[in-house]
């Protein structure tokens, strides 16, 4: 008897909407970088999705604009279908 072993796996991106916010507060990125002891580029990066952010620095971007951080990070699930052993 053949078994078709099939596992998904999830990984999570962290999007978020800093910049949106950050603009709407008349904030540039290097305001809201030296404000919360990141660099401009780290910032950056964070904005567009580029780089990982720890929670850390999820809170203090979040608290010093004002917002909850479940309102401006989120995240999206990547799936992936393994095939597995047969």
């Amino acid at each position: 008897m053949k078994y078709n072993l099939i596992t998904k796996k999830e990984e999570y991106r962290i999007n978020n909407l800093i910049s949106q916010v950050r603009k709407e507060q008349g904030l540039t990125q290097g305001e809201l970088a030296k404000n919360v002891g990141i660099s401009r580029p780290y910032l950056s990066d964070i904005e567009n999705s580029k780089r990982q952010v720890s929670g850390e620095v999820m809170i203090r971007i979040a608290r010093f604009l004002k917002v909850k951080v479940e309102e401006i990070f989120f995240a999206d699930s990547v799936r992936h279908d393994v095939q597995g052993l047969q």
